[in-house]
């Protein structure tokens, strides 16, 4: 099932999402298997559950765009545990469609989370990843990548949201 992805605006984008305790269900599974889903289908190389209105922290990252089937990322309740050097580049958002903007992140950073049956991992990632990780778990504790930005930048991107709601082409 492709669920539609929340826009920026919703609350559920600004509020730290829910821990997962129950685990290996078919449920999850099936939730899991439609976060890929969506996210594909949204044309994303990560996913967080807040942006599909679910307070939950799980995200799904695939860096190579389906092309990989071994970079399929389940991240379960996942924190950072370090982040090395830096990185700019452009970044965008699928609950923030048609804005992009250069955003400095960590350039090595290694994540700690649980895998679909429960089981604790430590994954560290480079580049794009790096960036996967910082963004999606950013979701999962109610922050946007426009947190990352200038203010002046971030009240841009406000402003020109608020015209889109107010001309209805902002759902």
């Amino acid at each position: 099932m492709v669920y539609p992805i929340v826009k920026y605006g919703d609350p559920v984008l600004d509020r730290e999402a829910e821990d997962v305790t129950e685990f290996g269900t078919p449920e999850l599974d099936k939730f899991l298997e439609d976060m890929f889903e969506s996210m594909y289908a949204a044309k994303g190389v990560g996913l967080a559950a807040p942006q599909i209105g679910f307070a939950r922290k799980i995200a799904v990252i695939d860096i190579s765009n389906a092309e990989n089937p071994a970079d399929k990322l389940i991240l379960i309740n996942p924190k950072i545990l370090r982040v090395e050097g830096r990185q700019e580049g452009e970044e965008g958002c699928l609950s923030i469609p048609g804005f992009r903007e250069q955003v400095k992140r960590g350039k090595r950073v290694t994540v700690r989370a649980q895998d679909a049956k429960g089981e604790f991992f430590e994954k560290t990632g480079e580049d794009l990843l790096a960036r996967a990780f910082q963004h999606e778990t950013d979701h999962l504790y109610g922050k946007l990548y426009i947190s990352h930005i200038s203010p002046l930048k971030r009240d841009l991107i406000r402003r020109k949201v608020r015209k889109l709601v107010k001309a209805g082409e902002w759902k």
